[in-house]
């Protein structure tokens, strides 16, 4: 059935659209997650228990740093002080049908950011979405870059603090399956999405809700709010918390400067407005 013009739906038409927007983007989803579940031994062997083993390139790199310096550190140990388990009978099935749930919206996120272009486009001007035709591309990029930086950096980052603290030697780890697995995909996930903060400055500044001048004029809240979520999704050492919080920042500088660039080509289309009315 051809899709009806946008100045001619009513409410419950953009409601159906939307519905049928996000069956498409849960279908590819589950489409991803079969494939992430069918590759359970690599998903989980490679990737999940991954930062578990000393030989993970982030802890090679921060134990070699830490003997350059001379520093000891518990990034050169030959194996972290606890294991994993599981305490529940249906405990293993379930982390595996969610991990690949997870995985699939991971490996699905550009399908599922196109089926939102979609549904948002048709209301953007000829020249509006012109300047946005790489929306897909960049919002992917961020996404994946911030997946990648989640589990190179705040996750082994989490893992070393958390695995080898103790608050007395009659106290032997055994880390629950599902708990271990939460920090692994919290740690991910949350700074893929981080990671997406250009691209939603520049939707809120096409709509008006944000200004360059409000963005700089906040930039200290809005670092008080980086340090509060770095502290979130980071261990509570300083260090960790700093080395997630530096990217964050760049990223809400790079955001000041495409807000600039939204009100000034919208500032240039009024002027042409203007001139063809005139």
């Amino acid at each position: 059935m051809a899709k009806k013009n946008i100045n001619d739906m009513s409410f419950l038409d953009h409601l159906e659209d939307l519905r049928w927007h996000l069956i498409r983007a849960t279908l590819g989803i589950l489409v991803a997650g079969s494939v992430a579940f069918i590759f359970s031994d690599f998903i989980f062997d490679r990737i999940i228990f991954g930062p578990k083993r000393m030989d993970f390139p982030t802890y090679q790199w921060l134990c070699q740093m830490s003997q350059l310096i001379g520093v000891e550190t518990t990034f050169c140990l030959d194996e972290f002080p606890f294991r994993i388990q599981n305490r529940t009978m249906a405990g293993q099935f379930s982390a595996h049908i969610w991990t690949s749930i997870y995985s699939g919206f991971i490996l699905a996120f550009p399908y599922v950011i196109y089926q939102l272009w979609r549904f948002i486009s048709p209301g953007l001007q000829p020249n509006e979405r012109k300047y946005s035709r790489g929306f897909i591309v960049v919002s992917s990029v961020l996404f994946f870059i911030g997946v990648l930086f989640g589990y190179y950096i705040v996750t082994p980052l989490s893992i070393n603090f958390l695995g080898t603290y103790t608050v007395s030697s009659q106290i032997s780890n055994e880390i629950d399956l599902s708990s271990y697995i939460a920090l692994v995909r919290s740690s991910s996930l949350a700074s893929g999405l981080v990671f997406e903060l250009p691209i939603i400055i520049y939707f809120l500044t096409k709509i008006g809700l944000v200004t360059p001048q409000i963005l700089k004029k906040y930039r200290k809240f809005a670092l008080v709010i980086v340090l509060i979520i770095s502290a979130i999704i980071t261990p509570p050492d300083i260090a960790s918390q700093v080395i997630v919080a530096i990217p964050i920042l760049i990223l809400y500088q790079i955001s000041i400067y495409i807000s600039k660039i939204v009100v000034r080509n919208q500032e240039r289309q009024a002027k042409k407005d203007l001139k063809r009315r005139a």
